[in-house]
């Protein structure tokens, strides 16, 4: 399988920090979620790096309870599209990835906003797609509980096929503004969508010009069957997490073969896991600065963390934390993959409940690397020649000095070892992903184009 010799990277843009006590860092602004200098400062740090993408998650809710949201940082923080629409401003080259739920959304809202965030930012949109996980979401929304796991991902599949579509109603010249003849616009470029399915009933056309990418970057995290099944029919990058070299050699493995049977390129689908990196100019002090962070985390946060990220299907506060983790928990339906993830890991390593929210907390289950840039560059560059990744999505434990540690220290390693590039390759993140172009499949299709 042919491939670029260079590693992709994203910032996954957490102004509260990715460590459940960065917000009581010294260094840490209290209020980062809802700063926006420190968003753009971020931001321009991980341009100024050559960064492919800033990465914004989010959610339809406050998703936690309220012990651990008295002692957590980052749950008010700003909505993912307004907050890219500001940062595309500032910023020149690097990518914009929102996330939207496809549960709690409309096609149209969606391919509208994020049309527009295409626009604004020249090309450099990206919309991460996702399904939600939470029953405080449903209880924003009208309902008592989400709807079951395969039933939101039935819902995610129509609901891309229609924002597609969307993208496409209008040809990518169709907007002619020709003032000498009076033409605003060429109707013999417009289609109508009409779509009718099983979740939704959209007549198009978009009241938009269609995105200058064709459609924004679609990214999407599933690690479930389904979730997997989803990612290698539509999703260009793959976010998941995955601590395991091996497990991510088989997870890597298993998108490409599944994209590839439905006729996609091995480089249309990039696997870009989470990595939580914990930089010290010596070993000691790499591990001196997670102590310190452990230290600032209360054991309501982390448990509230915990339950969370295993499915919301236990009650750890009367639960013997010195006690070894259960091979098993109640089924879930919120985040399988996850909550199979931490109790793999947990049987691996036979870890107490104490250890394991301990880990959740450090990391959510993503690959946690604490050393000296020399060592994190090694274990970044041993999971990308071994085929476990096409790059990485960096969640610094702090922000902004674990980012610019990162930066300043790991980043030149990388590019002194060729694994990473020292320039933009082009205007758009597609471009600069590798990714094509996808055509309008309208035209594509040969349809008559009626107004």
């Amino acid at each position: 399988m042919r491939r670029d010799n260079e590693m992709k990277l994203g910032l996954f843009l957490d102004p509260a920090g990715f460590h459940q006590g960065a917000w009581r860092d010294p260094n840490a602004p209290a209020n980062g979620g809802v700063d926006i200098d420190l968003c753009a400062h971020l931001a321009t740090l991980a341009e100024g790096a050559k960064f492919h993408f800033v990465f914004v998650a989010d959610q339809q809710a406050v998703i936690y309870d309220h012990a651990a949201l008295a002692r957590m940082g980052g749950n008010d923080g700003f909505e993912p599209i307004t907050l890219l629409s500001a940062l595309s401003s500032r910023t020149h080259d690097i990518g914009l990835v929102g996330t939207a739920t496809t549960t709690y959304y409309q096609p149209f809202h969606l391919a509208r906003m994020f049309a527009s965030l295409d626009h604004l930012s020249r090309g450099r949109a990206a919309w991460n797609i996702v399904t939600s996980l939470s029953n405080y979401e449903a209880q924003n929304f009208g309902e008592k509980e989400l709807p079951h796991h395969d039933a939101r991902y039935a819902r995610a599949r129509e609901f891309v096929e229609v924002v597609k579509a969307l993208w496409d109603t209008w040809q990518d010249d169709a907007f002619i503004r020709d003032k000498q003849s009076g033409i605003y616009a060429d109707t013999t470029k417009l289609h109508l969508l009409n779509h009718r399915g099983n979740h939704f009933s959209v007549r198009g056309p978009l009241n938009i010009a269609r995105p200058p990418q064709g459609y924004p970057v679609l990214v999407q995290a599933g690690a479930s069957d389904a979730g997997i099944a989803f990612a290698a029919e539509v999703a260009e990058v793959v976010f998941t997490a995955e601590p395991s070299l091996e497990n991510g050699k088989r997870y890597y493995a298993t998108i490409k073969e599944k994209a590839r049977a439905l006729g996609r390129g091995d480089d249309q689908t990039l696997v870009m896991p989470g990595i939580v990196p914990i930089v010290g100019r010596t070993e000691q002090e790499a591990f001196e600065k997670l102590q310190r962070l452990q230290s600032y985390t209360h054991i309501d946060a982390l448990i509230g963390a915990a339950q969370l990220w295993l499915g919301s299907v236990i009650d750890l506060r009367s639960t013997d934390l010195d006690s070894l983790v259960p091979e098993a928990l109640p089924q879930t339906n919120f985040i399988k993959s996850r909550q199979k993830l931490l109790l793999d890991l947990a049987a691996r390593q036979k870890l107490t409940w104490r250890e394991l929210i301990r880990l959740i907390s450090d990391s959510r289950g993503h690959r946690l690397v604490v050393g000296t840039p020399s060592e994190i560059a090694n274990t970044m560059i041993d999971v990308f020649d071994q085929r476990a990744a096409d790059g990485f999505n960096v969640m610094p434990a702090t922000v902004p000095g674990g980012l610019k540690d990162f930066v300043e220290l790991v980043v030149p390693e990388l590019c002194r070892r060729g694994k990473f590039r020292s320039r933009y390759c082009g205007q758009t993140l597609r471009e600069n992903l590798g990714l094509k172009q996808p055509l309008n499949q309208f035209t594509q299709a040969g349809l008559s184009i009626r107004p």
